[in-house]
């Protein structure tokens, strides 16, 4: 199944509308269930990403599908530079912005309401973009793409992390954990029945590895390297423009 047919609901309306619903409805329970369903290894996961992109001195970073700002926060406390949080869902913006406040970041971090396939900035703007478990809700993963490319310099990357599958002899393990028992912890806490499927469903329909990287590749990036994380449960994907 084609990755952008996976929808949040069965509904007729669009998948970007969908998404933004889904985030609305979970956002004040998102950052409990987050942590709760990866143990926190999320946490290690965006440090990462930050230590990768803090070699290139950003000094003004996009995130992407920011949601709460987890990572917004991040790239601003381990590289110092501006940055600027971008999503669909307002209710997560809102929880994003109360936490960017109670750290006394707001100076640094700014959040705007928008959409990834049309970011409302110009051509090479930023010194690095930044994407955690955003991508995969794309509703057209390719406009999307070339959208981040566009917005970053010449020279410097975009960073996207991003789950991907467990192979080898913990894959079935893993896939019976993802599919029955993290979407019942997210239904009792979220009490959105279908936001912790659609997890498990898009993760399966989303390329990964060399699949994104030719994704990737093709969408115009001139090199592009992928590091595997905590087993393959996750991947962070290095596009240089």
């Amino acid at each position: 199944m084609e990755h952008n047919n996976v929808t949040p609901y069965n509904s007729e309306y669009s998948k970007k509308s969908q998404v933004e619903d889904m985030f609305d409805n979970i956002a004040p329970k998102y950052d409990l269930l987050n942590h709760v369903l990866s143990m926190k290894i999320d946490v290690l996961w965006r440090n990462k990403l930050v230590k990768m992109l803090s070699k290139d001195k950003p000094e003004l970073v996009l995130d992407v599908a920011t949601g709460t700002g987890d990572l917004a926060i991040t790239v601003q406390k381990g590289t110092g530079a501006d940055v600027v949080g971008l999503d669909l869902s307002q209710q997560m913006l809102n929880v994003g912005i109360e936490k960017i406040r109670k750290q006394n970041l707001d100076g640094k971090i700014s959040m705007q309401k928008g959409d990834a396939e049309q970011l409302p900035f110009e051509d090479n703007k930023f010194d690095g973009v930044t994407v955690a478990f955003g991508v995969r809700n794309f509703e057209n993963l390719e406009k999307g793409l070339s959208e981040l490319r566009r917005v970053v310099k010449e020279n410097k990357s975009i960073y996207i992390l991003e789950f991907s599958k467990v192979e080898g002899f913990l894959g079935p393990f893993y896939m019976f954990y993802f599919k029955n028992i993290l979407p019942a912890i997210g239904r009792l806490v979220s009490k959105d029945n279908r936001a912790y499927t659609y997890l498990p469903d898009s993760v399966n329909a989303f390329p990964f590895g060399e699949k994104m990287k030719n994704i990737l590749l093709k969408t115009g990036f001139k090199k592009v390297e992928y590091t595997k994380l905590s087993l393959g449960i996750a991947t962070i994907y290095k596009a240089t423009k």
